[in-house]
């Protein structure tokens, strides 16, 4: 047998016993592909123990591993999207994410303690059309801040991977970038902090209240900026370094106040917030 008949025979053994692996016990990290135990990965908050890669969360999941249990309580539960323009398959889309995700539409808000120190979060949701801000995502995210306003409390917004204006809501969509926007001026004249996380943030969210925090801070090879590199491509037709876009280069270039890793980000917005009450 050759050599290369040998590695072909050792690929396909390698292919055969990675299909047979029960999905219950390992996972397949999406960045470097290892096979790792499933139990282990978990308490690792979905993070890959071998390359660091930061595997996307849902909302409901996110709130569990940051604020103190038991201490949320949901703002605007009730408010879910319309279909103004009647727009093919949007109705259907929305039904079907929000059975999956267990959410209205792609934010979830409300008041909650981290560490002791009530906080107004608010938590965007990639599995819920990709993250992208209509007019209740916006809605959501302007009144948490304007109640934050009232109540007199800081602000944790967590990005989970939002990306751009929801086209299937036309201008609707695009006004909420010029809603947020003028809130979080509102939410800085009150004096009261607005802390971001970027877990991924693109497009329409990030060019409203994704990059408009007192402090700004990211998860490792988090997406940040306006367009993606395979944007860029397709319709410029020039190619751009994906590490343009990644939080690393950000905090170099001073966008991003601190790099922290999924199980650093909770004691570090507790340090913030007993900062901010002189706890």
């Amino acid at each position: 047998m050759s050599e290369e008949q040998r590695e072909n025979m050792q690929a396909e053994t390698s292919s055969v016993a990675l299909a047979e692996l029960p999905t219950d016990v390992w996972h397949k990290c999406g960045n470097c592909e290892a096979m790792v135990y499933k139990k282990d990965f978990e308490q690792n908050l979905k993070v890959c123990p071998r390359c660091g890669y930061h595997e996307r969360i849902g909302a409901w999941e996110r709130l569990k591993i940051t604020v103190d249990e038991g201490s949320f309580a949901e703002w605007d539960a009730e408010l879910q999207p319309a279909d103004p323009l009647n727009f093919p398959e949007y109705a259907d889309k929305v039904r079907r994410d929000q059975n999956r995700t267990n959410l209205k539409d792609a934010a979830l808000t409300g008041k909650a303690t981290i560490e002791g120190m009530p906080v107004a979060i608010g938590i965007t949701d990639f599995n819920f059309m990709g993250g992208s801000m209509g007019s209740v995502v916006g809605e959501k995210i302007a009144r948490l801040m304007e109640r934050a306003i009232d109540e007199k409390l800081p602000v944790f917004i967590i990005i989970g991977s939002g990306g751009g204006a929801r086209m299937q809501e036309g201008i609707l969509s695009l006004m909420q970038m010029g809603k947020t926007s003028a809130v979080c001026g509102r939410l800085h004249e009150a004096g009261l902090p607005y802390i971001a996380l970027l877990t991924d943030s693109m497009a329409g969210v990030h060019a409203s209240f994704g990059s408009l925090a007192d402090i700004i801070l990211a998860e490792p090879g988090a997406l940040v900026g306006f367009t993606g590199p395979r944007v860029i491509e397709l319709s410029l037709k020039i190619k751009v370094p994906k590490e343009h876009r990644q939080a690393e280069f950000q905090f170099q270039h001073g966008h991003i106040d601190m790099i922290v890793t999924r199980k650093q980000v909770r004691p570090t917005v507790a340090k913030i917030l007993r900062f901010w009450y002189g706890a």
